[in-house]
């Protein structure tokens, strides 16, 4: 893990130290990625042989660029999970998306002003919003 990921992982955790703000997270984020996987595969941008991009596969990469930087580990890690991601958001709908993506933010909500009693993190500092996935993925496989 490389120093930068470790003050972000740090950083991060100083605004998620109750339980319930973990839970949530915990469920919030998965949709959150999932729903916005969803909703960026709606926008077609070109297509290869029979396959289509999408904005999702644009942002897909732009991530794995940035988190091959942080972690190669957790960066093919969250590649996989990221893929399986895709394959369930390209089954919604968009109403299904859009509903999966407010409940996501909901959550994530709930646990910092009903649990945590503190503001989110991604407010001081937006690469936060692309820590907030790694820091759950590195919680699940015990590599943070």
């Amino acid at each position: 893990m490389s120093p930068v990921l470790k003050a972000h992982f740090s950083d991060y955790a100083a605004f998620h130290g109750t339980p319930g703000n973990k839970a949530c997270h915990y469920v919030g984020i998965p949709l959150i990625v999932v729903s916005l996987f969803a909703l960026l595969s709606a926008v077609p941008l070109f297509t290869v042989g029979a396959y289509t991009v999408t904005l999702t596969e644009v942002l897909l990469l732009a991530a794995t660029a940035y988190y091959l930087r942080l972690d190669p580990v957790l960066a093919v890690l969250m590649l996989a999970a990221s893929a399986l991601l895709i394959f369930v958001g390209r089954q919604m709908s968009v109403g299904v998306a859009i509903a999966l993506f407010v409940v996501g933010w909901v959550f994530q909500f709930v646990g910092h002003y009903v649990y945590e009693k503190r503001s989110p993190a991604f407010y001081r500092n937006l690469a936060h919003l692309l820590v907030g996935p790694l820091w759950i993925l590195a919680k699940a496989t015990g590599r943070s």
